[in-house]
């Protein structure tokens, strides 16, 4: 069996949620089709398929035999939201006016004329639907729609020979309230998808490409991995890579949401879209296009909005058979009425009434469109998630764990103290000397601490490192060791009295202290520290207001471990955890019957990231990390994290209640509609007037964090 494919495809000929379903079903019963997702707000389909067993063309071909259209995703050249919310306005203006000329003009020929127009032209779209629903024996929203605005025409044709009273003003309404209802629905979806298109958008236009011994200017599209680019002052950055000539500051805002503006040299990483402010920059290329951070976080927010959450799966079952359902309703609700004596026109206009008002179209919106608006907004404050279904679990959530390094910390030692009995520029220049011929974080500290004191570096002539110890260095005809208290007994170096006792008050102080010594002695001591971040102590009390606690797990030792959890007001602390307990420590958690969410950065943090019913990669940390989140933070903040908690709960809550409001509509609409309480014309009101409703609850979710909270 080949490896499954997952393709998107745009959708054709959707207008409720019903047809989603139907579409649904026919996808994940053809062979090789291991699941098929439908999003009727977005208009596009989520397929994986063996490609071995079944092909794009067979599946289109099913869909096409039950009336609908599948293709590639659109491409640039072909319709956008703006165009599709542009149709649906100039139709709309066409019934409105001619539904204002049909209620005012006195003449008969007139209305008519007008509710003609109203009806099969600005609505042809829909009883072209219906008809190809029609003939394959098949029913949507759009049969509900056609038959009630056909039924009050084709009556009023007849009354108007006959005598009796018309309804061509039903019909013309019926129509227009419909097509308000798609043109609102239509501008919601355009600005739910902004948030991706913008971020699209903020990619560079132009390259400028080293080609031998000069540079040229080529479209951005164009650059390959490897090909070295020039960024001016000002200039957008044209894909991922690393830095090879020159040191600026980086605009990255768009992508991590920090406003911050960061620091970047010679071999540090940088991303597209990203905006270079002072100098200029020569980068290698590592990534483009939609293999670059932008492209990535774009089909994060794609897939987010892509896959159906367990409660809209509901929705669309009951969607499935609620059209036919309907259809019974009005026949039975007309015959009933005609019986007790009522007459046709009326018992037909009471049928109508059912048909109309009836329509699901709240009930499809009401997931998807929460979604899309969620995690666009989402994207915009670097949390991208990776599944629609996250919303739910987040809402259990009890616990979130904290890998300590990378991610409540920096994750890069800093210099925090030294005491020694010589001349300390000597001193630090021997052991920075010494270090720098490594790569631990402790010798960055220690280099880095050098260069700002503007002390030179000795060459080395022999280094030697001794794992989980330390090392020792030939500097300046002087055998240095650097290392633990332990490495120093080993080599019976004589250890001052005074140098144990300020050991241990820095390192109650949460810092990690090494000795250093020479001809037979202990010289001195230096205290370095993985620097806290400073929004820790209000992530925990950010999540602490949500009802939600904090842990943090770590393999430092115990003393560092409990100094950092006291200063961020974290209680519950596993100190001295290898790499593959991590896993194991979030699993105790949940044997103790927790919904646990944990968030990490590194490779090591990849096991506890699955095991945890919510797995939050920090963007700053690995691919690996990454691929194993359900969320991931596009920054390193770990208010960030209460961020996602958060706004996936408000997501969660938005759906709640959009459903609610659409199944509480259809509950009380129908049987008001069966006893005679709705005309024809309020109930279609009332069914735009439904959907509406879920579009503007659902957008509010795009000013989340605008305003208040904690959103960056």
């Amino acid at each position: 069996m080949a490896s499954p494919e997952t393709v998107r495809l745009d959708v054709e000929g959707m207008t409720c949620a019903s047809c989603a379903s139907r579409i649904e079903r026919v996808l994940g019963k053809q062979e090789g089709v291991s699941e098929a997702i439908i999003n009727y707000a977005t208009g596009d389909a989520r397929v994986v398929f063996d490609p071995q067993l079944t092909e794009i063309e067979t599946l289109a071909a099913a869909v096409d035999r039950i009336g609908y259209g599948i293709r590639p995703a659109r491409a640039e050249d072909e319709p956008t939201p703006d165009s599709a919310t542009r149709s649906a306005l100039v139709f709309l203006l066409l019934a409105v006016a001619g539904t204002a000329l049909a209620v005012w003009a006195p003449s008969t020929a007139v209305v008519i004329g007008a509710t003609t127009i109203v009806t099969f032209v600005a609505g042809w779209q829909i009883h072209a639907e219906a008809a190809r629903r029609a003939r394959r024996l098949a029913t949507n929203m759009d049969t509900l729609i056609s038959m009630g605005s056909l039924a009050a025409y084709g009556y009023s044709i007849w009354a108007v020979v006959a005598g009796e009273e018309p309804y061509f003003h039903t019909a013309a309404f019926i129509v227009t309230f419909v097509l308000t209802g798609r043109y609102l629905e239509a501008r919601a979806k355009g600005r739910a998808s902004e948030a991706v298109m913008r971020l699209l958008s903020l990619g560079a236009k132009e390259a400028t490409v080293r080609r031998g011994d000069s540079w040229v200017v080529i479209p951005a599209d164009d650059v390959q991995p490897g090909d070295e680019l020039a960024v001016a002052p000002g200039g957008i950055i044209p894909a991922d890579g690393v830095v090879v000539e020159g040191s600026s500051e980086v605009d990255e805002s768009m992508m991590t949401g920090e406003s911050v503006p960061v620091v970047k040299s010679g071999g540090d990483e940088v991303f597209g879209a990203t905006v270079n402010q002072q100098g200029r920059l020569v980068i290698r290329a590592t990534a483009v296009g939609s293999e670059s951070s932008l492209g990535r976080i774009a089909r994060m927010v794609e897939d987010a909005q892509a896959t159906k959450a367990d409660v809209q799966r509901l929705a669309d079952r009951i969607s499935a058979v609620f059209v036919p359902s309907v259809l019974v309703v009005a026949g039975l609700t007309t015959a009933g009425w005609l019986m007790t004596g009522t007459a046709f026109g009326e018992a037909l206009a009471l049928g109508i009434a059912v048909l109309v008002v009836a329509c699901p179209c709240a009930l499809g919106l009401a997931t998807p469109m929460a979604v899309m608006v969620g995690t666009g907004r989402g994207a915009e404050l670097g949390v991208l998630f990776k599944q629609a279904d996250v919303f739910e679990r987040v809402k259990r959530v009890d616990m979130v764990m904290f890998d300590k390094t990378g991610t409540l910390t920096a994750g890069a030692m800093e210099f925090r103290a030294m005491h020694t009995s010589m001349d300390q520029r000597r001193f630090l220049q021997l052991v920075a000397s010494a270090e720098a011929g490594t790569s631990h974080p402790i010798a960055t500290a220690m280099v880095n601490e050098a260069e700002r004191r503007d002390i030179g570096l000795l060459p080395v002539t022999e280094l030697t490192n001794h794992p989980g110890l330390g090392l020792e260095a030939e500097v300046d005809f002087t055998h240095v060791w650097v290392g633990t208290a332990e490495l120093m007994e080993k080599q019976d170096f004589l250890m001052p009295d005074v140098y144990p006792i300020v050991a241990d008050s820095l390192e109650q102080a949460g810092s990690t202290v090494f000795f250093a010594g020479w001809y037979g002695e202990v010289k001195g001591l230096i205290a370095v520290g993985d620097r806290i971040r400073p929004e820790s102590a209000a992530a925990v009390v950010a999540l602490s207001a949500m009802n939600v606690s904090s842990a943090m797990i770590t393999g430092d030792s115990s003393r560092v471990a409990h100094s950092v959890a006291e200063v961020v007001g974290i209680e519950e602390v596993r100190a001295g955890v290898r790499p593959d307990e991590k896993a194991e420590a979030v699993a105790a958690m949940q044997a103790k019957g927790l919904t646990v969410a944990f968030a990490g950065d590194g490779i090591n943090d990849a096991p506890a990231l699955s095991v945890a019913d919510i797995g939050m990669a920090v963007g700053a940390g690995s691919d690996i990390a990454i691929e194993s989140g359900d969320i991931v933070l596009a920054n390193s903040s770990p208010l960030t994290v209460a961020t996602a908690v958060d706004l996936a709960r408000r997501i969660h809550g938005t759906i709640r209640e959009n459903l609610g409001w659409a199944f509480l509509y259809n509950t009380a609409a129908i049987p008001l509609a069966v006893f005679g309480f709705l005309s024809p014309s309020i109930a279609a009101g009332a069914m735009a007037l439904s959907s509406l409703s879920v579009v503007l609850n659902s957008l509010r979710l795009s000013r989340y964090g605008r305003s208040s909270g904690f959103a960056r």
